[in-house]
């Protein structure tokens, strides 16, 4: 029992705390947006479900954690549920009543009579907080720990394999991929992840040889000690750099948040690129992730910090910085979800005050409401799905780093 409600703390409890972390900056985006332009709020809370402690401000606003810390929102006066969808039929009467109540004037207050750029900035508050929190994260991490960069070195090449047959030796370099220049073996790995089945022509330098090597990453089941089991795209290499390979240079705070938001840049191109590979059937989907997932990925990052090294100390700086570096990674993935153009998610909004902005009046509200719906009802699968991939991944492994 003792092992098990071990594992469990070693899993949940970093999980929770990312989430509810993120979760926080997240809904504050919307909340000093919105109060920023005067938008009456009822209730600021982090958790669904009973409330385990509350308090109301002076203006009105309750302050609300709840004890089901797997998200949170802001609820603005007039909402009719806690995702700001509008009670189409009741907006006049609301207008009437708020009037009526608070004399001509009042309604501008509510976030539903605001202008349309505001509500729009209000709604897009929330993922860009999430952006600029993994910037702030990482220029931290970068100012601290600094840069290291790791030339792609090949260590071993796996016999019958794409990299086999295309003529790779160990100790070759990898320089670049289709032309573009290779400075990291992460990009690599990346590279190779998102190319199935599409031959990469590399430019490797064997003993100051240069030479074009084609290889086509084919998808093989793989398992990593975060992800679990995945199916991704090999091409059979083995990297692992040479001391010499290594670069290291520690960033001023204006360079490391440059650094920050190249990556947030990177990884939105790289999530649109998967996402556009998975809807024209060029990859299965197998590394979208649910709850679940990342329960898992936080329990196996803390899990390698208290592993590192024994002295307490270290432990406790390594579990720092791990955590910072896993929240600024989930905080980026939850402001990709967020601006999805699904109805419900903030993107969904955003569509929508697209739609009002060039047709000069408000989606109808039978769209609006069959739009919440089928929003609801995608949400929903892609969970599902992203759950059923996660319990796919629940497997023995052993950790198989530098694959490409």
């Amino acid at each position: 029992m003792t092992g098990f409600l071990g594992q469990a703390l070693l899993y949940i409890v970093p999980f929770l705390l990312v989430l509810t972390f993120i979760v926080t900056i997240h809904e504050l985006g919307h909340f000093l947006v919105a109060r920023a332009f005067g938008v009456k709020i009822d209730r600021f809370s982090i958790g669904f479900g009973k409330t385990i402690v509350a308090r109301t401000d002076k203006r009105g606003t309750e302050w609300r954690l709840a004890w089901l810390p797997l998200g949170g929102y802001v609820k603005f006066a007039g909402d009719l549920d806690a995702s700001s969808v509008p009670d189409q039929a009741g907006l006049a009467e609301l207008r009437q009543r708020v009037v009526a109540e608070n004399g001509a004037g009042a309604e501008r207050d509510y976030f539903h009579f605001k202008p349309i750029w505001q509500r729009a900035l209000i709604v897009a508050a929330g993922p860009a907080a999430n952006f600029l929190l993994a910037i702030v994260l990482f220029t931290i991490l970068f100012s601290v720990i600094g840069e290291r960069i790791a030339a792609p070195r090949v260590a071993a090449v796996v016999p019958g394999s794409p990299a086999a047959e295309a003529g790779f030796l160990p100790r070759d370099k990898i320089l670049a991929i289709n032309g573009r220049p290779i400075q990291d073996q992460a990009e690599v790995t990346q590279t190779v992840m998102l190319s199935a089945g599409e031959s990469l022509r590399f430019t490797v330098d064997r003993t100051g040889r240069r030479l074009d090597l084609v290889a086509t990453p084919q998808r093989q089941l793989r398992d990593d000690e975060l992800s679990g089991r995945v199916r991704v795209a090999q091409v059979g290499l083995a990297l692992l750099p040479l001391r010499e390979d290594y670069r290291f240079r520690r960033l001023n705070p204006l360079e490391a948040a440059g650094k920050g938001a190249e990556m947030i840049g990177t990884t939105v191109a790289t999530t649109g690129t998967y996402i556009g590979r998975i809807f024209t059937g060029k990859e299965s989907g197998d590394l979208l992730s649910g709850p679940i997932g990342i329960a898992r990925a936080a329990g196996g990052a803390t899990r390698q910090a208290v592993a590192a090294d024994p002295d307490p100390g270290y432990i406790a700086a390594n579990l720092g910085l791990t955590f910072l570096q896993f929240a600024a990674i989930v905080s980026i993935g939850i402001g990709i979800v967020n601006l999805l153009p699904i109805p419900v998610l903030d993107g969904g909004h955003l569509l929508f005050y697209g739609y009002e902005a060039v047709a000069r009046r408000p989606v109808p509200a039978r769209v609006q409401e069959a739009g919440y719906r089928v929003g609801l009802a995608l949400l929903a699968g892609l969970m599902l799905f992203a759950t059923w991939n996660d319990l796919q991944k629940l497997s023995l492994f052993k950790f198989l780093g530098g694959l490409a």
